[in-house]
């Protein structure tokens, strides 16, 4: 099992912070923001870590993170160790055209993917190891499921598609059919590739991961797991970086 770090964008929802460097570094509590992530992986058993960002940040991430082993400032704490690996992505694409970047460096492994923006309470680590097929996503509850790719379910409860931002981007459904939104956190086999390799690209002109996610809801082959403790999008807004950052230091992270 691998894991993949996506940390591109120009993160103009954040505005003057992300003038000169990617919003992934931002601090959010006493660690930079990408720490977050990076620490879920090795929490749930992953150790060769694939870090894509964008062309112009791409040597900031290699001076904080290195070779993927670090230590607090102090030198008292050991944050991660991990065996990083770098790519670039010279232009924006979609988060499904990021994981593509990974089949070489996943070598037939499965793959943990989780965005450089996302925050989790839980590690949601018994989730991941208990992982043994298929693919997995995690949901949370949102009020605003509009801005989200969300699960639709039948009557009985089965999942049956993925719809992102509907009315907008998907224009099958003119609302969503649920508040169930897909946070940054999937897991998938060996097989995504394919799968991304025919994809098209949506009407924002991107490869959609909720496309990717929905060819395995329509096998029948898409975990959902609901999302253990609070999860964040720490990308929104500026605003945010510091009330997570409260709350992190309330409750702690990646537990």
């Amino acid at each position: 099992m691998k894991g993949l770090i996506a940390a591109g964008g120009d993160g103009t929802r954040l505005a003057e912070l992300t003038r000169v460097t990617n919003k992934h570094l931002l601090p959010v509590g006493r660690w930079p923001m990408v720490f977050y992530p990076l620490q879920l992986l090795q929490r749930v058993g992953v150790r060769e870590v694939l870090i894509v960002t964008g062309q112009q940040h791409a040597g900031q991430f290699i001076d904080l993170l290195g070779n993927g082993r670090v230590v607090s400032r102090s030198g008292d704490e050991l944050l991660f160790d991990l065996d990083l690996s770098y790519k670039v992505q010279v232009e924006a694409g979609g988060i499904a055209q990021v994981v593509g970047m990974a089949r070489d460096f996943t070598g037939g492994d499965q793959l943990v993917v989780c965005l450089g923006d996302n925050i989790f309470e839980q590690a949601q680590t018994d989730a991941v190891r208990a992982w043994d097929g298929g693919a997995m996503v995690f949901v949370k509850e949102v009020p605003d499921p509009e801005n989200f790719g969300v699960i639709a379910y039948d009557g009985g409860g089965n999942v049956t598609d993925i719809v992102e931002k509907a009315g907008v981007v998907d224009t099958r459904y003119d609302a969503p059919p649920s508040s169930d939104a897909v946070v940054g956190l999937y897991c998938y086999p060996p097989d995504v590739f394919e799968i991304i390799e025919g994809l098209a690209p949506s009407r924002r002109g991107e490869l959609e991961i909720t496309d990717v996610n929905r060819v395995y809801a329509q096998r029948g082959d898409l975990q959902v797991h609901r999302v253990e403790g609070w999860w964040h999008d720490g990308g929104k807004h500026w605003a945010d970086l510091a009330e997570v950052g409260r709350l992190i230091e309330d409750t702690g992270a990646n537990k």
